[in-house]
């Protein structure tokens, strides 16, 4: 089956009809109709809002798997899942232009709070390194030296897990925080994309209202600008995450053995 093919053999399973997936979608049906018959296949930008619709994940829209009666495995079967790959990477891919664009219109209206986010990421790993790197004073400096002793002072070791739940609960905190934060951010930013969009919208001629049909200039709405949703929410935070996790192990590793560190860099390369 092809990717249409799919989306009415779904629909059949689920008595779903043209209008409804439209409504769902912001699609028009004009478009529907037109990969019911084969004319056209659907775009890359309405796959994501048809899977929620449908209530499938992309996977399986693209692949068939766990849905389409023909499903054949990867290694069968190279040539529909390279084409479904292609479009599951242009689904998801976004330019440095336009990347670029987009951290600047955020930071216009939300540059302060997009910075705290940062500070709260940092906090967040800061933490939860420093509770990584605590295993080997606590073994050394602590348990190692009461080893044999026959009254163990363990007022010293209570201390410094007090300080180290505490470095926790900072890290629990700014993790909260900036996802707290980042809710604002995202619903924020959608409605002012939807509000210029609009009000750009309404200096167009007469013409472009002609010859666009009323769902796909809905769709541009709610299904183009949703999309972005995920990425601002949770991609962005992930990204920053991910980097300031890797830079500060990296660094702890060098402060604990450089040697050792160089043998696990060669080992991952």
């Amino acid at each position: 089956m092809i990717i249409s093919e799919r989306i009415f053999y779904i629909m059949e399973q689920k008595n779903m009809s043209q209008l409804e997936l439209s409504r769902r979608t912001g699609i028009a049906t004009s478009n529907i109709s037109d990969w019911k018959k084969k004319k056209t296949n659907p775009k890359a930008d309405c796959l994501l809002s048809i899977c929620d619709a449908l209530d499938i994940t992309p996977e399986q829209l693209l692949t068939g798997k766990g849905i389409d009666p023909e499903y054949k495995d990867a290694d069968m079967d190279y040539e529909v899942t390279r084409a479904d790959i292609k479009i599951l990477k242009q689904i998801h891919s976004l330019g440095d232009e336009q990347y670029k664009r987009l951290m600047a219109y955020i930071f216009k209206n939300y540059g302060i709070h997009f910075i705290f986010v940062l500070v709260c990421i940092v906090l967040s790993v800061v933490a939860s390194i420093q509770g990584t790197l605590f295993m080997q004073r606590l073994i050394d400096d602590y348990i190692m030296p009461m080893i044999g002793q026959e009254t163990p002072d363990f007022g010293n070791l209570f201390r410094e897990i007090v300080r180290v739940a505490g470095f926790y609960l900072v890290g629990v905190a700014a993790t909260y925080a900036y996802n707290r934060i980042m809710v604002t951010i995202t619903q924020g930013t959608l409605k002012n994309l939807r509000d210029d969009l609009f009000e750009h919208m309404e200096k167009l001629p007469i013409k472009y209202f002609d010859t666009h049909s009323h769902g796909d200039i809905m769709s541009i709405y709610t299904n183009d600008i949703d999309t972005l949703r995920q990425m601002i929410s949770q991609s962005i935070p992930q990204v920053f995450s991910s980097f300031i996790t890797v830079v500060g192990t990296l660094g702890s590793m060098l402060v604990l053995s450089v040697p050792l560190t160089a043998v696990s860099l060669i080992m991952v390369a």
